[in-house]
């Protein structure tokens, strides 16, 4: 029997976002792409998400193979290409990332049109009129006030890639085990009281205590699903440093 937490995730958008978050984070040229890197880092994530059994759409596959293409033909030597060119009759060369290119950047003009708009949209929510009051401050609060988290899902799996290649998983003495199954629900209540417990804020690697590939994902999947709820908040100072994740105010 299988039990494998297999789940499908809404916040991924597309393997163009997932380039997009890489050349951002690497603070990659997206004129002059290295392929090489980009591929590198593009096949890390997919293996990461493999790992935390997360379902991958196929879209996700056929770029993976279309970089390793791009990237193959790129390391054609210089004359192979250009027989290449003469037997197909291939007047100009063409750099091999063009057509990436042009998807990335027009992906990237929806995308940030996508985001202005919706900014818009948050904006004129925040206006309202009501009759002159006066208001109140409280001096004595330090909590930190959290409405929303700007990690992105694959901010996330970059924090458990280095999680998972430091936790070194524990191996069967015998050879025919039972796994314990962790209920999600369950752990969703247990990362709940730790948030609780710690109301400015809590390390994100803190949730992972246990060692066990099991738990691990679990305990991603359920981080995952209290987002979704709008129960906790992931925030992230700047590339690379450490996620701290907070309770969302209600």
């Amino acid at each position: 029997m299988n039990h494998s937490y297999t789940v499908k995730i809404d916040a991924f958008e597309g393997p163009l976002d997932l380039l997009l978050h890489l050349i951002n984070q690497y603070e990659i040229d997206i004129y002059d792409i290295p392929v090489a890197q980009i591929t590198e880092q593009y096949m890390a994530y997919i293996h990461t998400m493999q790992q935390l059994e997360l379902d991958i759409a196929s879209e996700y596959l056929v770029m993976a193979a279309t970089l390793l293409a791009i990237k193959s033909q790129m390391l054609l030597p210089h004359q192979e290409m250009e027989e290449f060119q003469e037997e197909f009759g291939d007047e100009e060369e063409e750099d091999p990332r063009d057509e990436l290119m042009r998807r990335l950047i027009e992906y990237r003009k929806y995308k940030e049109a996508a985001q202005e708009l919706q900014d818009r949209e948050h904006n004129a929510s925040q206006i309202y009129t009501r009759p002159p009051q006066e208001m109140e401050t409280d001096e004595g609060s330090h909590q930190p006030v959290t409405t929303q988290g700007d990690v992105t899902i694959y901010d996330m799996i970059g924090a458990m890639q280095k999680l998972l290649q430091k936790k070194k998983w524990e191996k069967p003495l015998e050879t025919r085990i039972q796994r314990q199954e962790i209920p999600i629900r369950e752990r969703m209540d247990e990362v709940m009281t730790h948030i609780n417990e710690n109301p400015l804020g809590m390390r994100f690697f803190d949730l992972f205590p246990q060692p066990t590939r099991s738990h691990i994902v679990v305990t991603f999947i359920a981080i995952l699903e209290l987002m979704k709820n709008r129960q906790i908040i992931c925030e992230q100072s700047k590339h690379f440093e450490e996620l701290v994740v907070y309770k969302m105010e209600e």
